[in-house]
């Protein structure tokens, strides 16, 4: 997934795979899946504050739905980028394990 912020860079990390290869490159989006998080988590922090306060219970479920939603689209997004990135290299080296363990981090994503 390309950036979509003229003048951002994407951040550049290792992945280490279990059959001990590991692979650079730059992944546009983690910048913005990084702040996505901590914006749910300051979410959820303030939705159990909510709890331990004795709000309404219909606010809560409300607010807990808008922290899954958030966070499941970072994953949404972080899924992009690991396709566009790391499973185009995968894919281009045939490396059919990272290929495999993709599929299996989809899987436990969309459960």
């Amino acid at each position: 997934m390309e950036n979509e912020k003229a003048g951002k860079e994407g951040v550049q990390h290792t992945h280490s795979h279990s059959h001990g290869e590991g692979h650079n490159h730059v992944h546009p989006n983690a910048k913005a899946v990084s702040n996505r998080l901590a914006k749910a988590i300051g979410h959820l922090e303030s939705v159990r504050r909510m709890v331990d306060r004795g709000e309404n219970c219909s606010d809560i479920l409300i607010q807990l739905a808008a922290v899954r939603s958030a966070i499941n689209n970072a994953g949404k997004v972080l899924l992009m980028d690991h396709l566009n990135h790391c499973i185009v290299d995968a894919v281009e080296d045939g490396n059919m394990e990272s290929i495999k363990e993709f599929g299996e981090a989809i899987q436990k994503f969309v459960k």
